[in-house]
C-alpha cells in the first residue's frame, strides 16, 4: 500500500468535514441543543463567579466530554439505523449503551458543576 503524501489542503479539508459533522449534530439532535444551553450557562457562570483556572479546566473538560459522547452516540445510532430498519434486541442494546454513555457524562458534568458553582451560589445568596 502506497503511503499518501502530506497535504495541507487535505488537512484543512478534514476540518471542513469535522465542522460539517458539528452542523449535522446541531441540526438533527435536540439533545445537543440542551447540552449547548447547559454549556453556555456553565461558561457564563464561570465568568460571573470568576472561577479559578483549575475550575475552568474541569468545566471545559466535562463540556467537551459531553459533546464527544453525544457525537459518538449519534454516530452509533445513525450507523445502526443505516444497517437495519428491523427491530433487533442487539441493536437496541447498542443504542441504549451509547445513550447511557452520554447520560454518565452529563451526570458527571452536572456533579462537577455542583462542586464548583454551588458553594459560590450559596456564598453569593448569603451576602444579599
Amino acid at each position: 500500500m502506497k503511503k499518501e503524501r502530506f497535504s495541507i489542503k487535505k488537512r484543512l479539508m478534514s476540518f471542513r468535514y469535522a465542522f460539517a459533522g458539528l452542523r449535522a449534530l446541531f441540526v438533527a439532535e435536540h439533545n445537543a441543543w440542551i447540552h449547548l444551553v447547559a454549556a453556555i450557562l456553565a461558561i457564563g457562570a464561570g465568568f460571573l463567579f470568576r472561577i479559578t483556572p483549575g475550575e475552568w479546566l474541569a468545566v471545559l473538560i466535562v463540556i467537551g466530554m459531553v459533546f464527544a459522547a453525544e457525537i459518538l452516540n449519534t454516530s452509533l445510532e445513525r450507523t445502526a439505523d443505516f444497517l437495519t430498519e428491523e427491530r433487533d434486541d442487539r441493536i437496541r442494546d447498542i443504542k441504549d449503551l451509547a445513550a447511557a454513555a452520554v447520560l454518565v457524562c452529563a451526570i458527571t458534568a452536572l456533579l462537577v458543576g455542583l462542586v464548583i458553582f454551588l458553594p459560590k451560589i450559596i456564598c453569593f445568596l448569603s451576602n444579599l
